[in-house]
């Protein structure tokens, strides 16, 4: 990598930017600007993306502006051992688009079988909160998938880092981003 393109990584990185395929070219984006831009989604379906929108605006309010479901998506496309995702800190077995695949299916299929064939997405706020909060303490009759708490784990997880875990999500906060700790004292 030459030193303009590694400064432009660098940057980027500190910006929350990802590499996303626009055109044909990758591109350096955060997940929100992937989202406003409309990206194509390299992984996951239209019906996954708006299930795990849904599910990461219930966990983390903002999570569906600041791009969960590109994130996701651009995470599970990469390969697994240069994946930001949770799923990868908590020693899920890649590939990752499995576990999410699974995840976001065993949750449309519980909001099915309790709200009248409705999936996730299509739920009230007050219903998807109750949902995820039956997940949570896995308290949902017949789900068949990963275990209920720990896809909450996960999600949750995934939509902090999205929605904080760049100079934005730290100005929201009102903490100052600092791309690195200098010591003060020498031990």
């Amino acid at each position: 990598m030459s030193t303009i393109e590694r400064r432009a990584f660098m940057k980027g990185a500190t910006l929350g930017a990802l590499a996303f395929t626009v055109g044909g070219a990758e591109v350096l984006l955060t997940p929100g600007a992937a989202r406003a831009q409309g990206v194509p989604l390299r992984t996951l379906t239209a019906a996954q993306a708006a299930t795990l929108d849904a599910l990461g605006e219930t966990l983390v309010p903002g999570a569906r502006q600041a791009g969960i479901s590109h994130f996701v998506d651009q995470q599970i496309s990469i390969p697994a051992d240069e994946a930001l995702l949770e799923a990868r800190i908590l020693n899920v077995r890649p590939p990752y688009a499995n576990f999410y695949r699974a995840a976001v299916g065993t949750v449309d299929r519980a909001s099915q079988a309790l709200n009248g064939g409705r999936a996730f997405a299509q739920l009230s706020e007050a219903e998807q909160r109750d949902l995820v909060n039956n997940m949570r303490q896995n308290k949902i009759e017949g789900w068949q998938g990963p275990p209920g708490g720990f896809v909450y784990l996960l999600l949750r997880s995934d939509a902090v880092d999205v929605v904080y875990g760049t100079m934005d999500g730290y100005a929201g906060l009102g903490i100052p981003y600092m791309p690195h700790i200098a010591p003060t004292k020498k031990w």
